[in-house]
């Protein structure tokens, strides 16, 4: 436990500052401080010692030097049940410092602008504010280390109810914030200097890679009950994103929501018209575009009725009263994700009590990072993100049957919801909505059979698209006998000409992109 006798307070963020000083005075806490917080202290009629007075030397080369003194850094590191530290503390006239209260200067909000000099940049590198918290946060067993104006009300709590003292329990989680925070605040420099430094284009991927995500919630169970889990957000405010949409109603997220929500937003996000999927298992079960946005969604439910059962629905357009009604008309879900919805789609929605109903808002679209990341034993696999778009002039026919004009738009449709397919994926489409998918098979004609099979007759004058090449002319040969006209695909294959002459045989038109989507 630690009485506070005197605490040091420098802080670029002032919110609160004037309700923890005028609490520390009430207890008789002597307050030293740096600049604008001693000018903001002193305007409250709070007495307050000025760092250079208190150091006897002055704050020095722009306010670059004024808290690295022996007499701030052996305040806060001498070892209150040591007899040497004691001793030379006394010779050297320095007090001890039992409180810190220092939040750092503002640098992300400073590169958040993207014409912000360099200059003004390192400027916003806070020097002195970390070696105060490392070095309170080191000896946390004699000194307070407050980081943040969240923690000021639970101080003072405690301070006021336990005579200016602070149990061990607070000091230890207060320690741990502390050393939390200078870490997160230098893995943001690197990140940000190792770009900047390098003119914006590094050379390959980092030699080191920190994440820095903020906890929102823990969630109930993970993919499954017997495993914990959490959801955390990133620093992609700018750019739709499930982490920053919020929850209008219905019943808290759990793991597999998220993912789902998340698939679905990628999705309907990639397309500029109004769009809708429904997601099983990150998988989307049917897709469409539409002339509005009830249309889409009643189109992608068509697409796989009987997968739909339990899904999630993604729409990339307002939510009005038509588009709620056939939601609610259409079978249990597990809930939907819009930009907006509009007050009497809402109430509709909301009569289902247990609904997820989740708005993004209308932000940019898009992936903030540059690289996306997976977890692998020991260790991440990283890579760039897929951001590839394909457009009519990248195809190229390969077939003796040329493609009928009319064709175009359900293979790009098709093409570009296959890609956040699971591979293996084949995804069958006809006016512009998903008819069949096969998803996640270890072989391509598997995934083939079971999108025909799902699309039943429906197959007939559809559009096939595959994630990567054929490796055998089998897949033809069953699309043919389903009814498919034209098939989109990479290509790349030693057996294309085997692929190419099935396809000419069978009078079936075929379009290589030359860039395979694979999805794991």
């Amino acid at each position: 436990m630690v009485e506070v006798k005197r605490a040091l307070i420098s802080v670029s963020d002032k919110r609160g500052v004037d309700v923890l000083a005028k609490s520390l005075h009430s207890l008789g806490v002597e307050i030293i401080s740096t600049g604008g917080t001693s000018r903001t202290i002193t305007k409250l009629g709070i007495p307050v010692k000025e760092i250079s007075e208190y150091t006897n030397f002055p704050e020095m080369m722009g306010g670059r030097v004024k808290t690295l003194h022996p007499k701030i850094h052996g305040g806060l590191l001498a070892l209150r049940g040591n007899p040497e530290h004691l001793k030379q503390a006394e010779e050297n006239g320095i007090g001890f410092i039992d409180m810190v209260v220092v939040n750092l200067y503002p640098f992300e909000e400073v590169i958040k602008s993207e014409n912000t000099g360099l200059d003004k940049v390192v400027e916003n590198i806070d020097i002195g504010g970390p070696a105060m918290l490392r070095s309170a946060a080191k000896n946390y067993k004699s000194v307070a280390v407050v980081t943040d104006p969240s923690q000021y009300s639970e101080v003072i709590r405690e301070l006021e109810e336990n005579k200016s003292c602070l149990s061990d329990e607070t000091l230890e989680k207060l320690a741990l914030k502390a050393f939390q925070k200078t870490a997160e605040y230098d893995s943001v420099i690197y990140d940000y200097l190792s770009k900047r430094i390098a003119g914006g284009k590094p050379e390959g991927f980092p030699e080191k890679i920190h994440l820095n995500y903020t906890k929102l919630k823990d969630l109930r169970y993970g993919e499954n009950p017997h495993q914990k889990a959490a959801f955390y957000s990133g620093k992609n405010a700018l750019f739709l994103s499930i982490s920053q949409a919020k929850k209008l109603q219905g019943k808290e997220l759990s793991y597999n929501n998220i993912v789902d929500f998340d698939s679905a937003l990628m999705i309907v996000s990639s397309f500029k018209r109004p769009a809708a999927v429904i997601i099983k298992h990150s998988n989307p079960c049917g897709a469409a575009v539409g002339k509005d946005i009830t249309d889409a969604f009643v189109n992608a439910w068509e697409g796989d009725s009987l997968s739909a059962f339990g899904g999630i629905i993604g729409l990339n357009s307002m939510v009005g009263r038509d588009t709620a009604l056939a939601v609610s008309k259409a079978g249990f879900i597990e809930g939907v994700i819009a930009p907006e919805f509009e007050p009497e789609a809402l109430e509709i929605l909301t009569r289902k009590k247990n609904l997820r109903v989740i708005e993004t808002g209308r932000k940019r679209s898009g992936v903030n990072e540059k690289i996306e990341f997976k977890r692998v034993s020991g260790g991440l696999v990283v890579q760039d993100f897929d951001r590839y778009t394909e457009e009519d002039k990248s195809l190229k026919i390969v077939t003796e049957k040329k493609l009928d004009e009319k064709d175009m738009p359900d293979l790009l449709f098709a093409w570009k919801v296959c890609r956040y397919v699971k591979s293996n994926a084949v995804v069958l489409a006809r006016g512009e909505k998903t008819v069949g998918i096969g998803a996640g098979q270890m072989s391509r004609v598997d995934s083939v059979i079971i999108a025909c099979r799902k699309a039943g007759d429906r197959a007939r004058g559809a559009v096939l698209a595959s994630d990567a090449f054929f490796p055998k002319a089998d897949s033809i040969e069953y699309a043919s006998k389903a009814g498919i006209k034209a098939v989109i695909q990479p290509g790349g294959s030693i057996r294309d000409k085997e692929v190419i002459d099935a396809c000419n045989r069978l009078g079936i038109a075929m379009v290589f992109t030359g860039i395979r989507h694979f999805r794991h």
